[in-house]
């Protein structure tokens, strides 16, 4: 009698939970918040390549670029940080098709397609570019430092342990973090940004005006169009995506991954182009502006002596780590896909991974001595900026290559993209052979 009692209670308490829309509700709000957290978790696991490349795009040598325009010539640098943004975006678009469809990185593919003179060529070029790169990082570092009174002999030596500590620890996805981390800090510059009060009639007028009768204006539009895709980039993404272990079925997360990552960093830049227009650009247009310690006295007045040095040495700070981190391993992925090295930041350091991390560790080594030395950087810096200028007709044109030939038929470009993405590697390809000239004062 009891046990019928209490059936018949079990079953009057399930017709009730049915009939109430607030018990029938509960479930399923629960499955779709777990589903929502699955879904995020599931994202984080995916995303990370295409951040983290775009973050390190936006370099220090890049954010002094970005505030010398917004110096110069104010709001009429914004729109050409705009039309960036699907130029970053088709480039790196292709480095993810390769890596996850072919399973191989950028060297290994230009040696197995191109033979191995090619691959040592691009090697050379990437390893020679990527210590070009650590240089202005580690130059970076060495400012931010000396801003607050911090020798470089202390700043630099710690950036380079920190940075070939964090490729040390066996976990690619922990290097990735940390570097979307640090390249995140650049973000901090936006209260710059607001407290520089930019008007917006004057940025809507700035938008259609494009000085190009200025030469100054080109060299500098050059030079943001000639920054925008780095030889370093490209290996990067493409070793990424395979060393994260990523499928075909990942293909259209990492795309959006890369196209989230290019609008943020051209967002940066056009952060750092308002700040200094609506400041500096103002009061003092057309002064110069090379290094931290000037970018920082500049905005003095206007943000106040802390502001202008905690935050410029944060968002500094944080892009000339990310862009170091990025850079070297670049540069060791694809000397260590050339010559047939086993190369994964999955492992620690043992031996059959040692060539791989002693080229890494090397790199930054090498990279700190440079600036630590009392050779003159400024020249060096210029001679490293010409080379990434003639590297780009190189790294794009191999790409293109390995795009149309390295892919299933069903899986490279076609129709109207094909012609635009081709279009815009051109584009790149003519403002960064026009730095050379430019930059070495043939013209």
């Amino acid at each position: 009698m009891d046990r019928a009692a209490d059936s018949t209670h079990q079953r009057q308490a399930g017709l009730q939970r049915s009939l109430d829309p607030k018990l029938v509700q509960e479930p399923e709000q629960n499955a779709a918040t777990r589903r929502h957290r699955f879904w995020i978790v599931g994202l984080f696991m995916i995303w990370g390549p295409g951040l983290v490349v775009m973050l390190a795009d936006t370099d220090a040598g890049s954010l002094i670029t970005a505030a010398q325009s917004g110096t110069q010539f104010g709001y009429r640098m914004i729109l050409p940080q705009l039309l960036l943004v699907p130029v970053l975006y088709v480039v790196q678009e292709m480095t993810v098709r390769l890596g996850i469809l072919t399973g191989r990185g950028h060297g290994a593919l230009i040696r197995e397609r191109f033979g191995r003179h090619w691959a040592l060529l691009s090697a050379a070029t990437l390893f020679a570019s990527g210590v070009g790169a650590l240089l202005t990082e580690f130059a970076g570092v060495a400012g931010v430092g000396q801003m607050f009174g911090i020798p470089r002999m202390v700043t630099v030596p710690v950036a380079a342990a920190f940075l070939i500590g964090i490729a040390m620890t066996g976990s690619y996805r922990r290097s990735e973090r940390i570097g979307i981390a640090l390249g995140l800090a650049e973000l901090v510059f936006l209260p710059a940004m607001l407290m520089a009060h930019p008007s917006l009639h004057a940025i809507g007028r700035g938008l259609g005006q494009f000085p190009f009768h200025d030469s100054s204006y080109v060299f500098l539009l050059a030079a943001n169009v000639g920054a925008v895709i780095m030889p370093w980039m490209i290996f990067y993404q493409q070793g990424a995506v395979i060393d994260k272990g990523l499928g075909i079925q990942h293909i259209r997360s990492e795309r959006r991954d890369t196209a989230t990552g290019a609008v943020l960093t051209q967002a940066i830049m056009i952060m750092m182009v308002l700040a200094f227009a609506a400041t500096v650009g103002l009061a003092h247009p057309g002064v110069a502006l090379n290094t931290v310690s000037q970018m920082s006295g500049a905005l003095r007045p206007f943000l106040g002596p802390l502001g202008a040095k905690a935050l410029l040495g944060v968002a500094m700070l944080g892009a000339a780590l990310v862009a170091a981190l990025v850079a070297s391993l670049a540069g060791a992925w694809g000397i260590a896909e050339v010559f047939g090295w086993k190369h994964t930041l999955n492992q620690r350091p043992n031996r059959t991974t040692a060539k791989f991390y002693a080229t890494y560790s090397m790199a930054h080594v090498l990279g700190a001595v440079l600036v630590l030395s009392s050779i003159d950087l400024v020249s060096l810096v210029i001679d490293v900026e010409v080379m990434n200028a003639l590297l780009l007709p190189i790294v794009l044109g191999f790409l293109l290559l390995l795009e149309a030939k390295a892919l299933p038929i069903e899986h490279r470009m076609h129709g109207p993209y094909r012609w635009v993405a081709t279009g815009l590697c051109l584009v790149v390809i003519g403002f960064g052979l026009y730095m050379v000239p430019a930059t070495l004062g043939w013209t």
